[in-house]
C-alpha cells in the first residue's frame, strides 16, 4: 500500500515548530506515525495537499503529518474501509464525548465539520484517490474515569473532575494543549485504563500478575508485568512502581522515588525523592531531588532544578526549569481559562491546566507561573521582585536575556514561521 504524507507546515505555538517535530509519548509525531504504519505500506510520497495525491489505480493510504491516531483506531478504520472497496475517510460523531473533550473543542481546527460528523485527515483509497468518498465513523468507547477529586467549590457537587478515556483515539495537533491530551489522557492515562479492563477481565492475565508479584516479591502493581524496564537500568530498592509503568534503556532512579502509571524514557535520572505520576518523561531528561511531575510532558534534554512542581504541563526540548519554580493549574478566581489559538485567546472547558514553555527556554528559579501560560521557545527568565509571576504570555522580545551582555551567549535556535522565511529570502 502506498502511503501519502500531506504536509502541515505550520508552526505549533509556542515551539515555533511544525507538528511533526514535536514528540508524543517520547517519539516525535512523525516517527509515530511511521512505525505505526510500517507494517501497512511499502511505499511513501510526500504532498503539500490531498489533491496532489496521484491519481494512479494504487491501493493508497493519506494522512495529515499533524495527525496522531493510536493503533486501535488505525485497525478499526482499515478494517471497515477495505470491506467497503470505495474511498473513505475517518470520522467521528459530534456526540462522541471523548474527541472533543473540554479544551480540545474550542482549540481544533484541522477536523471538517459535514453535519453530526467531524471529519479527519486519513483517507483510503483502494485504487487511487476517486469520488464520492464515504465517512467510516469510527467510535471511541470511550468511559468517563476521574483523576482528581477535589473540594466542591473547585468541581461541582461531586468535587470530581473527569476525562473521557477512548479505546480509539485521534487528535490532530493545533495546539500544546493537544500534546498533553495525546500524551496524558489519550496516553499514558488510556494505557492504565486498558490495563485495569485486563486485570478485571482476563483471570489468567490476572494469575500471571500474582504469580510474578510472588516470584519476584513484590507489590502486584510493580511487578514486571506492569513495569516494562529497559536494558542497563539503575533503580534503586526503596522506588515505589504503580504500573503501567514503560522505563527505556540506562534509567537511572534513586531512593525514595515514586512513579505511578508513566513512560521514561532512555538515559533519564531521578535522583531521589521524586514523584512522577501519569506523565511522559522523553530521553535524556534529569531530575534532582525533590523535583515532581504530574500529569506532565517533558520532550527530550530537559531537565529542572530541585523542588521544582510541574502539573499539566509541557515542556519543550532542552529546556530548563529552575529550582523551586511552581505551574500553578487553578484559576483562583471563577473564570474560564484562555489558551492561544494562532493570534486569539480562547476559553476552553477545562477547570485546571498547567501551562506550556517552548525548546532552548531558560526559566530561573523561584518563578511562579499561572495556568494556562505560555512561554515561547528560546526564552530566558530570571527571578526578580519586578518578575517573579508568571500572569500573562512571554513572547522571545520580552526575554530577561536581552538585556545583559552576555545576549550572544544563548543563541535563537527556534525563530518564528514569518521570520524564516524572511531569513531565507535575505
Amino acid at each position: 500500500m502506498r502511503k501519502v504524507i500531506i504536509r502541515q507546515p505550520r508552526h505549533i505555538a509556542p515551539f515555533n515548530e511544525a507538528a511533526r517535530e514535536l514528540r508524543v509519548l517520547n517519539k516525535p509525531l512523525w516517527q509515530w506515525q511511521r512505525d505505526l504504519l510500517a507494517s501497512h505500506s511499502t511505499e511513501e510520497l510526500v504532498v503539500n495537499d490531498i489533491s496532489d495525491v496521484p491519481r494512479e489505480p494504487v491501493e493508497t493510504l493519506a494522512y495529515s503529518d499533524n495527525l496522531w491516531f493510536d493503533a486501535p483506531f488505525l485497525s478499526y478504520f482499515l478494517a471497515e474501509a477495505k470491506r467497503r472497496r470505495r474511498p473513505t475517510r475517518a470520522a467521528f460523531r459530534a456526540s462522541d464525548p471523548a474527541f472533543l473533550q473540554q479544551g480540545l473543542r474550542a482549540l481544533t481546527r484541522s477536523y471538517e465539520r459535514r453535519g453530526d460528523l467531524f471529519l479527519v485527515d486519513l483517507w483510503y483509497f483502494p485504487a487511487g484517490p476517486g469520488e464520492p468518498v464515504e465517512p467510516v465513523i469510527v467510535p471511541s468507547d470511550a468511559r468517563e474515569v476521574g483523576y482528581y477529586h477535589i473540594p466542591t467549590y473547585m468541581a461541582g457537587e461531586d468535587g470530581e473532575l473527569v476525562w473521557w478515556l477512548p479505546e480509539r483515539a485521534v487528535c490532530a495537533v493545533d495546539s500544546w494543549v493537544h500534546l498533553l491530551f495525546i500524551n496524558i489522557v489519550f496516553g499514558v492515562f488510556s494505557m492504565a485504563s486498558r490495563f485495569e479492563k485486563r486485570s478485571a477481565g482476563d483471570p489468567l492475565f490476572r494469575m500471571r500478575a500474582l504469580w510474578r508479584s510472588f516470584i519476584e516479591r513484590k507489590p502486584l502493581l510493580g511487578s514486571s508485568v506492569y513495569v516494562r524496564r529497559g536494558r542497563n537500568c539503575s533503580i534503586d530498592p526503596t522506588t515505589i512502581f504503580q504500573g503501567p509503568v514503560v522505563l527505556g534503556d540506562n534509567v537511572t532512579i534513586g531512593p525514595g522515588c515514586v512513579i505511578t502509571q508513566s513512560i521514561i524514557g532512555d538515559n533519564v535520572t531521578l535522583t531521589h525523592g521524586n514523584h512522577v505520576h501519569m506523565s511522559v518523561i522523553s530521553d535524556n531528561c534529569f531530575f534532582p531531588w525533590g523535583a515532581n511531575a504530574y500529569f506532565s510532558v517533558f520532550m527530550e534534554n530537559s531537565s529542572v532544578g530541585q523542588n521544582a512542581v510541574l502539573d499539566m504541563s509541557v515542556i519543550g526540548r532542552n529546556s530548563y526549569i529552575g529550582a523551586g519554580t511552581i505551574f500553578t493549574n487553578f484559576n483562583l478566581l471563577p473564570l474560564p481559562l484562555r489558551v492561544a489559538a494562532g493570534n486569539h485567546l480562547v476559553e476552553i472547558d477545562m477547570p485546571v491546566l498547567g501551562g506550556c514553555v517552548g525548546h532552548n527556554c531558560r526559566l530561573g528559579s523561584g518563578l511562579v507561573v499561572y495556568p494556562a501560560r505560555m512561554i515561547e521557545s528560546d526564552v530566558v527568565l530570571f527571578a526578580s521582585p519586578t518578575r517573579r509571576v508568571i500572569m500573562k504570555n512571554i513572547s522571545y522580545e520580552e526575554s530577561d536575556h536581552h538585556a545583559t551582555r552576555a545576549a550572544d551567549l544563548h543563541p535563537r535556535l527556534y525563530p518564528r514561521e514569518d521570520e524564516q522565511e524572511v531569513e531565507t529570502e535575505w
